[in-house]
């Protein structure tokens, strides 16, 4: 099972110049933690998660209520992102990008194609990948 398999396609992405608001709602909205950061000429540059966020904002929650309203317009995403985050290929095996996330102890891993980001597989991609995988041979095994 390649990366392209499992990853999520698509992925929401927010700008390096845009407050950390606007991160935040994005993640609310879409209920996701983790956003790949993109360049004015939309190349990755960084990757923001729920926990660069809840560090920011010196608070163990991300929720709307915890926001510290002081930071979330003065702070932009390029000073609270992962600069240079660690990427896969689409072509990759599954198993390299669990080797990678657990090596380097990281929830999600960009995906591009050259330069292009295509993609995003996170923790939960792995394991919904991981149960179907173990539901398909369970029920060859019962037949």
């Amino acid at each position: 099972m390649n990366v392209v398999d499992i990853m999520t396609e698509n992925p929401i992405t927010v700008q390096v110049d845009r407050p950390l608001r606007d991160a935040l709602l994005l993640m609310e909205t879409h209920q996701i933690k983790h956003l790949p950061v993109l360049s004015p000429n939309r190349h990755l540059v960084g990757i923001l998660s729920d926990r660069d966020c809840r560090l920011a904002l010196n608070s163990p929650f991300t929720e709307r209520a915890y926001w510290q309203e002081d930071v979330l317009d003065t702070v932009d995403v390029r000073s609270v992102m992962t600069p240079a985050p660690i990427i896969v290929e689409g072509s990759d095996s599954a198993i390299e990008a669990t080797r990678l996330m657990l090596t380097n102890q990281i929830g999600c891993l960009p995906v591009m194609r050259g330069e292009t980001l295509i993609g995003i597989v996170t923790r939960t991609d792995l394991l919904v990948a991981f149960m179907n995988m173990h539901r398909y041979y369970y029920d060859k095994m019962a037949r």
